[in-house]
């Protein structure tokens, strides 16, 4: 008998592979030339009339055939489908830290869901800022947060001035930029 984590992990390509099966089976059903087929032979309307080629066009697609393959995808999917939702009714877990069991016989569903959010809570805490090891801190009362020492620093302003790219001449005047 299948075990739970095989049933889920095949439960997704059965599902893709049964919608993309049924929507081939409707789009063939739509197209009426391919599931009919036609026998054809002409006789000329008197003895010195033209006589035509036989004409016929086999059937392409049978109804019958597409019944019985789209029987065999719902089948298989309604099949794992149900021993899935029957096997969570029946499967259960204790959760257990550290030797400690804090919840017993949780069913799969919630089961899960503590895995989406143990995932999300994960990914928050990873957003989380980190202090600085390199640098000392306390906890300021005042500011409700933590801080360093102050540092002072110096800062220093750029001076904008003329650079002369071109100097001037009787038919241009100068270029320049300033940096």
């Amino acid at each position: 008998m299948a075990r739970l984590n095989q049933i889920i992990a095949i439960e997704k390509g059965i599902k893709s592979r049964s919608i993309q099966e049924l929507a081939e089976a409707q789009k063939a059903l739509q197209k009426p030339a391919v599931l009919s087929g036609i026998s054809r032979t002409y006789r000329p309307k008197d003895e010195e009339g033209e006589q035509l080629p036989p004409e016929s066009k086999k059937v392409e697609v049978k109804a019958e055939e597409i019944i019985r393959k789209t029987t065999e995808v719902l089948t298989k999917l309604f099949d794992v489908t149900a021993t899935k939702d029957w096997t969570n009714c029946r499967a259960r877990a204790d959760i257990t830290v550290d030797g400690n069991v804090l919840l017993s016989q949780v069913p799969v569903s919630y089961l899960l869901f503590i895995e989406k959010q143990l995932s999300d809570l994960q990914s928050f805490i990873k957003k989380l800022p980190v202090l600085d090891a390199s640098e000392t801190w306390n906890f300021d009362a005042s500011a409700d947060c933590w801080a360093t020492e102050p540092v002072q620093t110096l800062k220093t302003f750029k001076t904008p001035r003329n650079h002369v790219k071109a100097e001037a001449t009787e038919h241009h005047p100068a270029q320049g930029e300033r940096i």
